[in-house]
């Protein structure tokens, strides 16, 4: 187009469109920076339940190729580390797209790896070490979890005050 048949002020129309297209429109919580505390609860609940789905997937492959004491067990055994695997893994999705609903399964998955930990620190040999890790991830996931700043960066609200109670 000839500069002189250019109406007048489209140099800064044009400007502004051109600014416009390459800026990124604002996400609903651009404002708001995901906090670190929240990628690394993330990333434990992840650990757990990636540990979970591979020691079901051993399972599941002693008891189609090896020679397990009971097929069944072996077999029900593994599909439910598998299952219980995935728990911590959705968990850790929604944790780090900050969905409230993520903090309960979160929750749970450390509140059963606990005693699975006391266990494992009551037995004997090369457990005792596991337990220790085990028990060091789901205490410090559970001071993730319950940190208020953790529950605010999910948006998830106190209980409700009734005005006048």
């Amino acid at each position: 187009m000839h500069p002189a048949s250019r109406p007048a002020g489209g140099d800064a129309n044009l400007k502004d469109v051109s600014t416009q297209q390459n800026t990124p429109s604002p996400s609903p919580s651009a404002g708001s920076r995901k906090p670190g505390r929240i990628a690394a609860l993330a990333a434990l609940n992840a650990l757990e339940g990636a540990a979970l789905a591979i020691g079901g997937i051993y399972m599941l492959a002693v008891g189609l190729f090896g020679r397990p004491d009971s097929l069944q067990q072996a077999e029900m055994g593994g599909l439910t580390l598998v299952a219980l695997g995935l728990i911590p893994l959705f968990a850790a999705r929604g944790l780090l797209r900050r969905r409230s609903w993520s903090r309960g399964p979160a929750l749970i998955t450390q509140l059963m790896a606990l005693p699975v930990a006391w266990t494992l620190l009551r037995a004997q040999g090369a457990l005792i070490p596991a337990g220790i890790v085990l028990a060091a991830v789901a205490v410090t996931a559970l001071v993730l979890l319950l940190n208020p700043a953790t529950t605010q960066a999910l948006g998830i609200r106190g209980p409700r005050t009734t005005p006048g109670a």
